[in-house]
């Protein structure tokens, strides 16, 4: 791949220049007052996809926000990679903690990032992994060393749970038939060490309600007397896990893989430092399951947590009352073989059987997502461990990530093929969170790496 990655130097700066014109459009679709913004971000990416090269270059239409379609089928006797992106970003609340506008990318050296890093939202999740792509894609057309058949499929929803991407991927198999599918849209271990993500945890997410009295009512008059939501929801909440901060509803761990020690022990060759992991987030001490260790905790134990919870005044100054409502969402990251609809269930019933008398219980599930997992002896591992090998001189670490892609084990389900996540990004990246940022390094590491993942991958499937 000589003439490509030749390409890949001699246009590092307009590459930088098109990244930072795409994060410049506030694509964000969880607000419908961005609607317009989204589309022209699709049609961006559209005309970008034209102009490198590639055919059947589309936008097609959702009941939500459009997919972006585009391939180049070189030859149909190859082997047909399929990369999947997205284009749209978190809303970038609250704004006054982001140290410049976020939709106004910068640039600036951090301790992490001496060649600097590009602060804006979208920077890292996901348009500056997914436009490493399209640039990887651009240097092999360009140089004549394209050796797979690619196709893009890129959506503007994956930061509202993809609801319509499913419909469209039933729709669209045979457009959609590939041998591999290659996402960008997680991170590695370091700069300097290499990983590639092979498990994701699932989800199952809900939000509960709890009413008592049909209003609410004065506490001087009724304190004492009657239920209150918001103290009973908080007791509800802490017994959903022990004293050793293990889950408590039964049946949760009927179906989690137990991993056997030398599994463990692997895993644990990962390099980690307590001292640094709790002072990138400025805590004290970690904090989880007893028995197991915190990378543990966040990648091959199920947890729960709760993301938000509300009830009564909040108001400025003071209101005495005894709300007549209480509320909370609440997450649980699930690992293989559990089923989110299974332990939505079971979370229902059991969280139900704790309320007291005087309140009134209401669960309602929202998304939900199955846990994936990628073997390290298939061709699309054993390609990327290549391409990783080529780029940074040594061979990458397999990670399972406690995060979530619900859309990997659709992709499975629905056009019966496995993803290959090979992410660029840093946990230290604060995607979701103000100052959200992507290392300048990440980014054209990433372009330098995939071409070597084509390579490889055309020579082992044939």
């Amino acid at each position: 791949m000589n003439n490509t990655q030749a390409f890949i130097n001699e246009n590092k700066e307009r590459f930088l220049d098109e990244l930072m014109e795409l994060l410049r459009v506030p694509s964000i679709s969880a607000d419908s007052s961005f609607s317009q913004d989204v589309q022209k971000c699709a049609e961006m990416l559209s005309e970008n996809l034209k102009e490198i090269g590639l055919t059947n270059v589309e936008v097609f239409p959702t009941d939500g926000h459009p997919i972006v379609y585009g391939e180049k089928i070189e030859n149909p006797s190859w082997p047909t990679v399929l990369v999947y992106g997205h284009y749209d970003v978190q809303p970038a609340d609250p704004l006054e903690l982001w140290d410049s506008n976020p939709f106004n990318p910068v640039i600036k050296k951090t301790e992490l990032h001496p060649q600097g890093a590009i602060f804006a939202r979208g920077a890292c999740d996901d348009k500056g992994q997914m436009f490493m792509h399209v640039k990887a894609v651009e240097a092999m057309i360009s140089s004549g060393e394209l050796t797979c058949n690619v196709k893009f499929m890129i959506e503007g929803e994956e930061e509202v749970g993809s609801e319509n991407l499913s419909v469209f991927v039933k729709e669209q198999k045979e457009l959609l038939n590939a041998d591999i599918i290659l996402v960008s849209d997680t991170g590695m271990l370091a700069n300097d060490v290499p990983s590639i993500t092979t498990g994701l945890r699932g989800l199952s997410y809900v939000e509960v309600e709890l009413t008592g009295p049909n209003r609410d009512l004065h506490s001087g008059l009724y304190g004492g007397c009657v239920a209150n939501p918001i103290n009973i929801l908080c007791d509800m909440i802490s017994k959903l896990q022990n004293e050793d901060l293990a889950v408590t509803i039964p049946g949760f761990y009927d179906r989690v893989e137990n991993l056997s020690e030398k599994e463990r022990s692997e895993m644990g060759q990962a390099p980690f430092s307590k001292e640094d992991y709790c002072k990138s987030i400025d805590i004290e001490n970690v904090h989880g399951e007893k028995g197991f260790t915190t990378m543990e905790r966040g990648s091959i134990r199920p947890s729960l947590d709760v993301n938000g919870i509300w009830g009564g005044y909040t108001g400025e100054g003071a209101k005495t009352v005894i709300p007549s409502k209480a509320y909370a969402k609440i997450s649980m990251r699930l690992v293989p073989n559990q089923d989110p609809e299974e332990i939505t269930n079971l979370f229902t019933q059991y969280f139900s059987s704790l309320a007291p008398e005087g309140v009134k219980v209401k669960v309602t599930p929202h998304h939900g997502g199955e846990p994936a997992v990628t073997p390290v002896d298939s061709i699309g591992y054993l390609a990327a461990s290549e391409a990783y090998e080529k780029s940074f001189g040594k061979k990458p670490i397999p990670v399972r990530s406690g995060g979530s892609i619900p859309i990997v084990a659709m992709f499975e389900k629905e056009l019966g093929l496995k993803t290959v996540l090979m992410g660029f990004g840093l946990d230290s990246d604060a995607i979701h969170s103000p100052n959200e940022h992507y290392g300048v390094f990440n980014f054209f590491k990433g372009i330098e790496t995939i071409p070597y993942f084509f390579e490889s991958f055309s020579k082992l499937s044939n």
